[in-house]
């Protein structure tokens, strides 16, 4: 196993990933024989897989137990929660996530995706393509996840033909495009045996694309938001006691996207105030710029209401503020989401109350046709919503933004997270009829 420097290491770039695909289609054996071959796996962690398998009768380690950390996940063989993974090769860092197969947890495949730049779609190279693999495509779509990699698992139990690889491939992509997907990369692999994994197949000299390392190492990384709209969610306000800093006032918070500076001027929304920075605060030392992911705490120049939930962007790049919102989203509850429903929008730092106003239509996945006005989403549905917030939210495009143009619907009664939307247009709905006689009733 080669040595990786903390030179090294810092200045890899930074790869996040996740995994999808229909249940036992191998995605834990995937991540396991990804993390084994590519010497990422600790010895006690490879010998208590051994054990494990041992003690089930198995010859070889079951890579899968790697992932797989749940009591209920060994018991069943199945993938209930996202596993989240670390590990690094010379030539780049990884944070993969191992999303669940099982339709039931499809809304976990949200969870794990909606920060990927990155997913790789496993199919079982004797089912082809199914509803699971045409629903983790539309998701990877809506999600705007620049890359998805098919892999075109258990090639070995097909006898590795490329004309089932070829069929697969050709399907899964015409899908994918329609919905909008910019690339696709299929590789024809066996998990179990490692072909095409790490190392490429013996067997399958009819291919002669990248590995699914080799493609993961070297596959363009476009999540620099340092380029992006400025923005930061203001998650605290510190104000420190004593005489040493008797006029100290700090908006702390992560930065969403883009940079701040010292002297730039900023906007508060939604109020609309106006200041410049004064200063800016990284880990306790003055800084005259920060950027993207940084937790960091501005310093205005002028004394202005600011509390949490409110957003400080640049004056001169402030989105739009509304109290109409029109997303498309995946609902995840298994209570039904529909017109009328009463919930909370959470958007970065801010809750508000708000109301379905319109569920215009649902994606039926199988021909990707519109559904119009089905009056209600239930779990893994994926449609359009029309939602009215008690106040009103600065919202950037979730094309522009995928940390300020998402949001997620709330149960006030219980806290459960119903829906994951994403502002903006991602699919074409047709516009909805309005019923003239309806009363809207509206408490905002």
């Amino acid at each position: 196993m080669s040595t990786i420097t903390t030179e090294e290491l810092a200045e890899t770039t930074l790869l996040r990933f996740a995994t999808a695909g229909s249940v036992d289609d191998g995605k834990s054996t995937l991540v396991g024989r990804l993390l084994h071959d590519s010497k990422s796996v600790l010895t006690d962690q490879l010998e208590a897989v051994e054990r494990v398998s041992a003690s089930r009768g198995q010859e070889a380690p079951d890579l899968a137990l790697l992932t797989d950390g749940l009591r209920a996940e060994r018991e069943q063989g199945i993938t209930i929660d996202v596993a989240y993974r670390y590990f690094a090769t010379p030539r780049r860092r990884f944070i993969l996530a191992d999303t669940p197969g099982h339709v039931q947890y499809t809304r976990n495949m949200v969870t794990g995706a909606s920060t990927a730049e990155l997913t790789v779609v496993l199919v079982d190279a004797r089912n082809g393509v199914v509803e699971q693999t045409r629903r983790h495509a539309a998701i990877a779509a809506l999600l705007r996840v620049p890359h998805v990699v098919l892999a075109v698992n258990k090639m070995d139990l097909v006898g590795y033909e490329e004309k089932v690889f070829a069929a697969i491939a050709e399907e899964f992509t015409a899908y994918a495009t329609e919905l909008g997907v910019p690339e696709v990369t299929a590789i024809p692999i066996s998990a179990l045996v490692g072909d095409n994994v790490v190392e490429p197949s013996a067997t399958m000299d009819w291919y002669g694309g990248p590995t699914v390392l080799e493609h993961l190492e070297t596959v363009p990384v476009s999540h620099d938001l340092s380029h992006c709209h400025a923005r930061l969610p203001v998650q605290y306000v510190i104000r420190p006691q004593g005489p040493e800093h008797p006029d100290y006032r700090g908006y702390a918070g992560q930065i969403a996207a883009g940079s701040f500076r010292v002297g730039e001027s900023v906007t508060v929304l939604p109020s609309g105030r106006a200041s410049k920075i004064s200063g800016i605060d990284l880990l306790g030392e003055p800084v005259d710029v920060a950027w993207t992911t940084q937790s960091v705490t501005l310093l205005l120049e002028d004394d202005i209401d600011i509390s949490r939930g409110d957003l400080i962007v640049p004056s001169k790049d402030a989105p739009a503020t509304t109290q109409d919102i029109e997303a498309t989203v995946c609902h995840v509850a298994d209570a039904p989401l529909t017109v009328g429903h009463r919930v909370l929008l959470k958007h970065g730092t801010r809750t508000v109350k708000a109301i379905v106003k319109d569920i215009p239509s649902r994606l039926t996945l199988d021909d990707l046709s519109l559904h119009p006005h089905p009056g209600q989403l239930v779990a893994n549905d994926i449609g359009r919503v029309k939602v009215r917030t008690a106040e009103p939210l600065p919202v950037d495009s979730y094309a522009d933004s995928r940390r300020t143009g998402s949001f997620i619907l709330i149960d006030p009664n219980d806290g459960q997270t119903l829906t994951a939307g994403m502002v903006g247009e991602s699919f074409a709905a047709p516009e909805p009829v309005k019923d003239e006689s309806e009363d809207d009733g509206w408490d905002f």
